[in-house]
C-alpha cells in the first residue's frame, strides 16, 4: 500500500494508527460523528475585531498563509482595496477573520491551508451534504481524515454507494464541474429488469427529453452478468441524469455504485473507508 499525503504534505497512512505503524488497512477514522462547527456571523467592514477568539487570525497572516504574498505585501493590497471578506471590501490594518470566512484577493478565493484530497468508498445510508440536521452524512465518515475544510465533489444519493472525492482545492472542483472537459465517473447500475438492446443503443447515441439532449460518455452490458447489470460513464457531478434516463425508458434503478472517478478506483478501499490520494494519483488527476 502506498503512503498517503496529509494536509501538510507529509506521507501518512490514513485511518486508525499513525505514520509509524505498519498496518495496511484503510480506515474511516475513530469518530463516527462529525464535530459540530460554530456558526459564523457575516463580517462587516467596521474595523478590527476586538474579541480574543483563538479561531481568528489577522487578515494579512491569512493571506500570507495562502501563499499569495508576504504579510507586508498583504497589508499593501488590503490598503488599496484588493481584499474582500464575505463579499465586502476590507481596508483596515489588523482586521481579524475566521478560517471559515470567505476571503478573496483580487476576486480569487484564498485558502490558508494545505490542499487535501480524500477519496471515500461511500456506503449506503449516508447523505452527500455538508449541512447539519440531515442525519448521517458523508462528512461523518471523513471527520478524522483532516482538519482542513474539505467538501465532496458532486453527489451520490443516500442509498447510492461508491467513490466520492473530497477536497478544498477549488481548481480541482472546477475541473469536475466543467461540463465539456469534466472528469468522467464510471457507474455500475442494477436495473429492475433486463435492458433492451434498442434502449442501450438509444442511450449510447443520445436522445432528447423535453427538448434537451441527454447523452453519456459510454454505456455497455457488464461482461458475464445478466442484462440488467449496466456499466455507464458520465461527466456530470451528480447522478440525477441516471435516474432521468432510465425513468424515461421505464426502468427502475435498484442500485447505483460509482466504481471509478477518472483513473481512481476502489482498490484497497473497503466500503465506508477513505484514503488520501498519493502524489502520483493527484498528478494524474490534474492532467486529465
Amino acid at each position: 500500500m502506498s503512503r498517503n499525503q496529509d494536509s501538510k504534505g507529509k506521507g501518512k497512512t490514513s485511518g486508525r494508527g499513525n505514520a509509524n505503524t505498519k498496518s495496511k488497512s484503510f480506515a474511516r477514522g475513530n469518530a463516527p460523528f462529525k464535530k459540530k462547527s460554530t456558526p459564523t456571523k457575516s463580517v462587516e467592514n467596521k474595523g478590527p475585531k476586538k474579541t480574543g477568539n483563538s479561531d481568528e487570525i489577522r487578515l494579512n497572516k491569512y493571506i500570507a498563509n495562502s501563499g499569495i504574498c508576504s504579510r507586508r505585501e498583504a497589508d499593501e493590497n488590503i490598503a488599496i482595496g484588493l481584499v474582500t471578506v464575505n463579499g465586502k471590501i476590507v481596508t483596515e490594518m489588523g482586521y481579524k477573520v475566521k478560517r471559515t470566512d470567505e476571503v478573496k484577493f483580487d476576486g480569487q478565493r484564498l485558502i490558508p491551508e494545505a490542499k487535501v484530497y480524500v477519496l471515500l468508498n461511500k456506503p449506503k445510508g449516508f447523505a452527500t451534504t455538508t449541512a447539519e440536521g440531515k442525519g448521517r452524512t458523508v462528512m461523518d465518515l471523513v471527520a478524522n481524515a483532516t482538519n482542513a475544510n474539505i467538501k465532496p465533489i458532486g453527489r451520490l444519493g443516500r442509498n447510492s454507494v461508491g467513490l466520492l472525492l473530497f477536497t478544498n482545492d477549488d481548481t480541482v472542483v472546477q475541473k469536475f464541474t466543467n461540463s465539456k472537459n469534466g472528469v468522467a465517473r464510471l457507474f455500475q447500475i442494477e436495473l429492475d429488469k433486463n435492458l433492451k438492446y434498442e434502449d442501450l443503443k438509444k442511450i449510447q447515441e443520445g436522445f432528447k427529453i423535453d427538448g434537451k439532449l441527454v447523452a453519456v460518455e459510454e454505456i455497455s452490458y457488464i461482461q458475464d452478468e445478466s442484462k440488467n447489470q449496466i456499466g455507464i460513464k458520465i461527466k456530470n457531478t451528480g447522478n440525477t441524469i441516471l435516474r432521468t434516463i432510465f425513468d424515461h425508458l421505464n426502468y427502475d434503478i435498484v442500485r447505483i455504485d460509482c466504481v471509478a472517478i477518472g483513473h481512481l478506483t476502489k482498490k484497497d478501499i473497503p466500503r465506508g473507508h477513505w484514503k488520501h490520494l498519493t502524489e502520483q494519483e493527484l498528478n494524474t488527476l490534474k492532467m486529465i
